[in-house]
C-alpha cells in the first residue's frame, strides 16, 4: 500500500490546474486636442455618417469610425458648428 501512496503523489497534477485566460492589455493613448486633430476625427465622424447612409447614436459612430466617444464628441461638435450634420431623433445624421 505504501507503493501505492507513493506513485501516486509522484502524479503530476496537470489536470487540476488549468490556466487562467489572458486579458488583453488595454493601452490608453491620450488625446491631443488642437485644431487638426480635432479635424481628423470630425472627418472620421462624416466618413462613418456617410457609409452607413442612416442616422447613428455616439456610440455607433464611435464603433464605426474606431475611435473613442469623446473623439466622436469633437469630431460632431466640429461638424455642427460648419453644418455638416444634424440632430435628428437623439442621432445624428448628415445634413
Amino acid at each position: 500500500m505504501a507503493e501505492k501512496k507513493a506513485t501516486k503523489a509522484a502524479a503530476p497534477k496537470t489536470a487540476a490546474k488549468k490556466a487562467a485566460p489572458k486579458k488583453a492589455a488595454v493601452k490608453k493613448v491620450a488625446t491631443v486636442v488642437n485644431a487638426e486633430s480635432v479635424g481628423f476625427r470630425a472627418g472620421d465622424v462624416y466618413q462613418a455618417l456617410a457609409a452607413a447612409e442612416k442616422a447613428l447614436t455616439v456610440a455607433e459612430i464611435a464603433k464605426a469610425a474606431k475611435i473613442s466617444a469623446e473623439e466622436a464628441y469633437l469630431g460632431i461638435g466640429w461638424l455642427f458648428k460648419e453644418g455638416k450634420v444634424k440632430d435628428e431623433d437623439n442621432k445624428i445624421t448628415l445634413a
